[in-house]
């Protein structure tokens, strides 16, 4: 190593889950001020995880920006229920609301209750896909969908949890669609043991991430698609990754909030 080193703390958090090894692992890095994007992106790579997310306090409020191995992202939501939880049980224990000002998504909203937080997010309902890319079935494989929407990413419906459990898509052909992610999904069995309302996966290869654990950020189009399918505002979500998450989803308005837990894996530094 040459020159005088930077420590900087890092926290991973397996968010969505109430258990270590499941759910989605996030790093969480706090700053006190902002890194160049090139070296941010650097100890991003360096993680290797489906995000890192940075943040700086701002007032009584915070910056906060997540980063793919490959690319800064828009939106995420894993992350950012990772952060909200380092700041309060670590940084500010006890703090019950956390107020985040994210440079495309406006200012996102975290509050606790116990151990349950609630993300307070933009509804983005999808669309018809018109004219949706002809390698997308290819490249997924299976049976043939129900609907076929987009929104940020492709939504692909299925009619069974079982048609989506199956999926083994060919990444290579994936990456080169012209779309951020593809995210599958279809109903769940709302009258089983844990009355899950509707299943998902999602898949990213494009960005860095072959396959997602668990996608906050995709159930701000989930949501709708299923509120207005099932008749319901409040749904109980499953992503049936190998790591799986449950999120506890409810529509309201322009606002998709997005519940979970969350535990830590890890505590430590690193020397940039």
């Amino acid at each position: 190593m040459t020159g005088k080193a930077m420590r900087l703390p890092i926290y991973q958090v397996d968010a969505f889950t109430d258990r270590v090894f499941a759910g989605n692992p996030a790093a969480v890095v706090p700053l006190e001020s902002w890194l160049p994007d090139a070296q941010l992106q650097a100890i991003a790579a360096e993680n290797n995880l489906a995000e890192t997310a940075f943040f700086i306090r701002s007032g009584t409020e915070f910056e906060l920006r997540w980063f793919t191995p490959a690319v800064e992202v828009e939106l995420c939501g894993h992350a950012t229920l990772a952060t909200a939880f380092v700041i309060s049980t670590i940084l500010e224990p006890g703090r019950a609301r956390m107020d985040f000002a994210t440079r495309q998504a406006g200012t996102l909203t975290v509050t606790r209750d116990g151990d349950r937080y609630t993300l307070d997010f933009p509804n983005r309902p999808p669309q018809p896909a018109e004219t949706p890319d002809p390698n997308l079935l290819a490249a997924l494989g299976g049976p043939a969908p129900v609907a076929i929407l987009s929104g940020r990413d492709y939504l692909v419906v299925y009619d069974s949890a079982d048609a989506v459990r199956a999926l083994a898509p060919d990444m290579a052909l994936l990456s080169t669609l012209d779309i951020w992610a593809v995210c599958v999904t279809a109903p769940g069995d709302a009258s089983g043991e844990d009355g899950v309302d509707f299943v998902s996966r999602l898949f990213a290869p494009a960005q860095g991430i072959p396959e997602d654990p668990v996608t906050g950020s995709t159930h701000c189009m989930l949501t709708p698609y299923w509120a207005e399918r099932l008749g319901k505002t409040v749904l109980k979500a499953h992503q049936v990754s190998a790591r799986g998450g449950e999120l506890l989803c409810e529509l309201a308005g322009d606002r998709v909030r997005i519940g979970g837990q969350a535990v830590l894996y890890l505590e430590g530094s690193i020397l940039v």
